[in-house]
């Protein structure tokens, strides 16, 4: 499992890949100092446009999508993932190491920017800041289980991702109520919700309770990854 880790931090840790999520991290930042540099907006704006749209619905995929896609789908590109499925060793610790190298690279980056961004927007408030981080953290374990998992059943799955964070986290899960127990995105700003109600009392109309967030977070991560052991152990690679 350990050499697993290592080589996919090596393939995914390029100097670019990590100028572009840091890029896309500072962008959550920035927009908070020219807002409050600007006027004094709403919490209800701030949070609907930076901290749900923004953050959770654009900044945090596209910067697990960059890791998390080609993770298994660079390798069945170059025709090496071979080398690791007729490897004598169980698949499950190809996928978990895979996916453990994804939250490395995308975990710090989400975490520092909503950190920062919610220290800024809420004035040092430790729970609403907490809550936002471990918002954050969650959509980024959703995504990267999601991700990898396209990355290893498609070689188009950067393409396919994006689709995926336009149209159906940006578009349908934003206009259909019933779309929204399906959405990444609103996961996790309900765990937000359920770990700071005064603050984000706004969204309690629309997200399912802590517990239920939790009990399908964890479910939808072991589904993922089920299907991604189940997809090593029947695919065939050339």
């Amino acid at each position: 499992m350990r050499a697993v880790y290592v080589l996919t931090l090596r393939q995914m840790a390029g100097r670019w890949r990590l100028i572009i999520m840091a890029v896309l991290a500072l962008l959550p930042v920035i927009v908070t100092l020219t807002v409050l540099g600007a006027r004094a907006p709403s919490v209800g704006d701030f949070e609907m446009v930076v901290l749900s749209t923004m953050l959770a619905g654009s900044i945090m995929p596209l910067v697990v999508l960059a890791i998390g896609a080609p993770a298994f789908a660079n390798e069945l590109e170059d025709r090496t993932l071979a080398n690791l499925v007729l490897s004598p060793i169980p698949r499950w610790q190809i996928a978990v190491p895979k996916l453990l190298a994804v939250l490395t690279l995308a975990v710090p980056f989400t975490a520092a920017s909503a950190l920062v961004t919610a220290h800024i927007a809420f004035l040092g408030d430790p729970r609403a800041t907490f809550a936002v981080v471990a918002g954050a953290l969650l959509g980024v374990a959703l995504y990267a289980a999601a991700f990898t998992w396209l990355g290893l059943v498609s070689t188009q799955a950067i393409g396919i991702g994006l689709l995926y964070v336009v149209l159906w986290e940006g578009f349908f899960a934003g206009l259909v109520p019933g779309v929204r127990l399906l959405s990444i995105r609103h996961h996790a700003i309900a765990l937000m919700y359920g770990l700071d109600p005064r603050r984000f009392a706004a969204y309690s109309d629309f997200h399912p309770s802590l517990a239920i967030v939790v009990v399908t977070s964890v479910l939808a991560v072991g589904g993922l990854l089920w299907l991604s052991v189940r997809r090593l152990r029947t695919m065939d690679v050339p």
